[in-house]
């Protein structure tokens, strides 16, 4: 079993800036692709970033540039930060990660207005 514990979601002004964090622990070892995904009020749930083993990514084309995955496996945590964010970017954020099973969190809330 994993658990994904999201974090750093929060009110931010277009323009600005967010780093989202995702506390993985429990059998970790599961896990071979990790992603962040996101979902929108009456929208489905998107792919927002993948990161595959050997530590290739893949990005919507909507945060190319604008937005940066990472993990740090050391502290066992992902990372996306946020920059550049526009009003279309306002959604909740999960952590996702694919094994075996798949893993979500529980998500955090990114909301972007003036």
């Amino acid at each position: 079993q994993v658990q994904l514990v999201e974090s750093g979601g929060a009110l931010v002004q277009p323009g600005g800036s967010l780093t989202l964090s995702c506390a993985m622990s429990g059998n970790i070892a599961d896990i071979v692709v990790m992603g962040w995904y996101r979902e929108a009020p009456g929208k489905e749930r998107e792919m927002v970033a993948m990161i595959y083993p050997g530590d290739s990514i893949d990005y919507k084309d909507s945060v190319k540039d604008r937005f940066t995955a990472s993990r740090d496996n050391a502290k066992n945590t992902m990372y996306l930060q946020m920059n550049n964010l526009r009003s279309e970017d306002t959604a909740v954020y999960y952590c996702n990660g694919n094994g075996l099973t798949g893993y979500w969190g529980q998500g955090t809330q990114v909301t972007v207005e003036s």
